[in-house]
């Protein structure tokens, strides 16, 4: 028996005691949720148009004058970070390059930092080392509570960084402290559409930071 919280919330068809799954069912579990981020993505234009046309803004201002990217988050949110920090940095031909990094990249630097100051810090450090005033900082945080993720941006602030964070639900703990000078919430409280909102955001944001 799976726990509750499970799979069975996802497709609740698979635990109903049936022998084989009803193709039907799975083909209207996958168009509801193919309809659902559609939906949830639509929905950002409008949520988040002039922001994003602002923090894009920003950024190529910060770009301008030299500043390095800098990407992070946990689990689905690092390979996203990392996704981010190579869109910039192998951009589409007639672009520019920037130089941006994913902090969650390097395994030695993430397990030192773990075993010798705490998990909690594993990109705050970095950033302490390698991140200058005029810098961007990006955190992505499906709850917005990741402590390592916002320890990592108040580390930003505190170095005169730009900061820009991605999250989901009601923009946890990020929201509410004020962590990130341009903030991105999606609201849904599913990690599959957050996540796969958020994928759009930063693709939009590139591209208006980019093809400016």
């Amino acid at each position: 028996m799976s726990e509750p919280g499970g799979l069975e919330t996802l497709y609740p068809f698979l635990y109903a005691g049936l022998a084989e799954p009803d193709e039907t069912q799975l083909r209207r579990s996958t168009e509801d949720k193919i309809a659902e981020i559609g939906t949830l993505r639509r929905s950002l234009a409008h949520l988040h148009g002039e922001r994003l046309v602002a923090c894009a803004q920003a950024m190529a201002a910060a770009i301008d004058g030299g500043a390095r990217l800098f990407t992070f988050g946990n689990g689905g949110s690092s390979t996203d970070a990392q996704d981010i920090a190579q869109t910039f940095a192998n951009p589409l031909a007639g672009t520019r390059p920037v130089a941006a990094i994913s902090l969650a990249q390097d395994v030695a630097v993430l397990t030192a930092l773990s075993n010798d100051v705490g998990y909690d810090l594993v990109f705050a450090r970095q950033l302490a080392a390698l991140g200058r005033r005029g810098d961007i900082a990006v955190g992505l945080s499906t709850s917005g509570g990741s402590a390592n993720v916002l320890n990592a941006l108040a580390e930003a602030r505190r170095r005169g960084m730009l900061t820009v964070g991605l999250v989901g639900y009601d923009g946890g703990t990020m929201a509410r402290d004020d962590l990130a000078d341009h903030l991105f919430v999606v609201p849904s409280t599913s990690v599959h559409r957050i996540q796969e909102a958020q994928i759009t955001l930063y693709h939009v944001l590139w591209e208006l930071t980019a093809l400016r």
